[in-house]
Parts: C-alpha cells; structure tokens; sequence
C-alpha cells in the first residue's frame, strides 16, 4: 500500500504567505475612489521559527503591502501588480522573537530573524555592538547590533480605511522600555492611496519616562532582484559622498552602482550628505539596468538627516540585496555617534516623528521621473567624493 503524505509546515517555502482573514474591503464595506478592490487582511504563522508571528495585508488595489505587527510594525515585503519587491534572505519566513537571541554570535543575533524589505534600527541605539562608555548608566552599556525595536511586538493594532483622504492603513503601538532605563513608545502607521504605487510609513516616537533618554533611528530598507541586478544603479542628491571604511574605499568611484551576484563578495557602505528641496525633500532611487524597474524612498532630512547605501551583492544563496538607509544618524558605533552630535535627546513627555514614503517605479516612464527630480535636487552641486573614511561622517583607521 502506498503512503500518503500531507505537508502541513507552510514555513518551507520561501515567501510563503499564510492563510488570511479579510477584515475590511471594498466589496463588504465600501468603495474608495470608486475602487472595490482595496482590502486589509490578516494572518499569522503557525510552524518552525515563525510560529506565532502575526502578518497583515495592506492592499489598495494594485499594490499590497505586508506588515509584521510582532516584529516591531517592520514590512516584510511588497507587491505592486506581479512585481515583488523584497529580498531573498538566508532566513526566508519571519522569524518570532523569542527567537532571536541579540545577544547570542558576540552581539550579532538580530541577524537571525533579518529577511525584511524594511525594519527599523533603534530605538535606544542601532550600529555595531559594543561597549557603550558613554552610557548613562549601566544597563544600556553594552549594545547590541541594532537595538531592540525590529524584535518586540506592536500592540493595540488599528485597520482603518478613509473615504476623505482615500487611503487605506495599519497602525501600531511598539514600547521598547525598561526599569531603570529608556522608556520609547512608537506610535507606527502605514497608510498608502486606493490605486498608488507608494505608502508612507509615519512614525511617532515618544519619550514617556521622566528623564530624557537617548534616541537613534535608522530605516533599514532592502532591496533585491528584479531592481537590484548587475548594472544597477543608486541614485541620490548630494554634495558629500564618503567610504565607511577602507573595504568600501576601494570601489569608491563606482559608489552608486551596483555589481551581479559576486561569490565572496564583502559589503560596501557608503555614507551620503544628501540635498533637499525648498521643503526640505528629497528623494534617493535604486534602479535596474534598463531603468524600468526602479523603487524611491522620499523623506525630510530635518528628521532623516543621515543617509548610507549598504551593498552587499554577494552570491544570490547568501543573500543578493542592497540597502538603502535613511537615519537619524550614521550607523556607526554610538558613542562615536554621540561624540559628533548624532545622538538625539529627548526630553520627557517629547515626542519624535519621522515620515518615509516608498514607492515603486514599475515602467520606464515612472523611473525616469523619479530620476529627473533627483537630477533637479542636486542641480549645479558638484559632489566632494571623499577617496578614504573621514571624520566626522565615520572613524578613521
């Protein structure tokens, strides 16, 4: 007699998306700029490392987006017709929490639940780990690779959907506090516009112990194929370009452009001043070597005033992706940070916010303009390429 075998661990497959409730629509509930096929899914893991992990569907029609409630509001990836826009990570499902040991590979262990197209680095501190001498006491002295609020889970989750403003969103709470130490509450919201190829993502991070406490924040948005190829190019507005370090150097003058899967390849981070608009924009782009698939982040630098390019164009198996990281700070060691100012404080009862849209370029035409504007910014601004890692952006070997 034959043997018959059910596979029940959805986990397996990479990107598997689990099964999902609808919550709100357009047919059920109501159209949307005259669209019914806008809905608010959820849905969560229930095998292997992603047990337990909560996943909603943020969709406006043509684009959906997926939120991780239990990974700190992250977005694991996007969708914009058959485009998918994300990475393919070592680690191919989210990864729970209690998973995930930030202490565990000498202070490296948030790199075992890192798969997302966008997760936030902070909120206490993000950067290497180390010693932290400069600490205000000693519970926060010894760091860990990008802080805490990737890996704690939101709660009191909203799914709402608005006729006046026509967007559809999810917002979330993510407290990342101790006694006797830092007490941050994000305030997170998604919202994006019934038949738009962007969301926006605004956060509202408030201090509510006694004291002032430390603040550092950094969007860690990654991105691979179709965009990131070889011949690929990152495109931002700005009059300093800098190495991070001496690895980075060495392809300093081909900072912006992207190479095909390379075995053994090291990373390169380059760290950007970048210009912005009379209101204080601007705008950076990654696209693909025909420049018909392109994908921009839009930002204020008065709230993001650092940025960095992160490429890692190893071999695809261990994980082909290229970041593009707008910050509070650069992501260097914190007390380094702090030494030259980047280190926010925030009073008590004070509240931080910051706004990042995303969006993506799904033709030619689309690309294109989003390049023009970032020609536009950097106008008749020559860029100052630095040749070597220079101070104040980064430490010096």
């Amino acid at each position: 007699m034959g043997t018959t075998r059910i596979q029940l661990d959805a986990a397996l497959d990479s990107r598997r998306l689990p099964e999902m409730e609808t919550l709100l629509d357009g047919r059920q509930q109501k159209k949307i700029a005259g669209r019914d096929d806008w809905s608010i899914r959820m849905g969560h893991f229930w095998s292997g490392l992603s047990a337990g992990v909560e996943l909603i569907e943020l969709c406006n029609g043509p684009l959906s987006i997926y939120i991780l409630p239990t990974r700190g509001m992250g977005i694991w990836q996007a969708r914009y017709e058959d485009l998918q826009v994300g990475w393919n990570s070592p680690i191919k499902q989210p990864v729970h929490p209690q998973f995930v040991d930030l202490k565990g590979r000498n202070g490296l262990g948030w790199l075992d639940g890192f798969n997302e197209l966008l997760c936030r680095c902070g909120l206490a501190s993000n950067g290497p780990p180390g010693h932290d001498e400069g600490a205000s006491s000693p519970l926060e002295s010894d760091l860990t690779l990008h802080g805490r609020i990737a890996n704690l889970p939101a709660s009191d989750v909203e799914l709402f959907a608005d006729d006046e403003s026509q967007t559809v969103g999810v917002s979330g709470v993510v407290d990342e506090c101790t006694l006797f130490g830092p007490q941050l509450r994000m305030k997170s919201t998604v919202t994006s516009k019934i038949g738009s190829s962007s969301f926006l993502i605004r956060d509202e991070i408030t201090n509510i112990g006694c004291d002032s406490t430390e603040l550092q924040l950094l969007y860690h948005t990654n991105v691979g194929k179709p965009f990131l190829e070889e011949g690929a190019v990152v495109e931002c507005a700005a009059d300093r370009v800098i190495p991070r370090d001496n690895r980075a150097a060495e392809g300093i003058r081909s900072h912006g452009k992207c190479l095909g899967p390379t075995a053994g390849f090291a990373e390169q981070v380059y760290y950007y001043h970048l210009l912005a608009d009379a209101n204080g924009e601007t705008q950076t782009l990654l696209k693909n070597k025909a420049g018909n698939h392109g994908i921009s982040l839009k930002f204020k630098t008065v709230q993001l005033p650092c940025f960095a390019v992160w490429k890692c164009t190893q071999d695809e198996r261990a994980g082909y992706v290229a970041g593009l990281e707008p910050a509070t700070n650069y992501p260097n060691f914190k007390t380094f940070e702090r030494h030259h100012g980047r280190v926010i404080n925030l009073a008590a009862g004070a509240t931080y916010t910051s706004e990042l849209q995303i969006e993506i370029h799904p033709d030619a035409e689309s690309v294109a303009q989003a390049s023009a504007q970032i020609r536009k910014l950097q106008g008749t601004c020559q860029q100052q390429i630095n040749p070597q890692p220079t101070a104040p952006f980064c430490p010096i070997d």
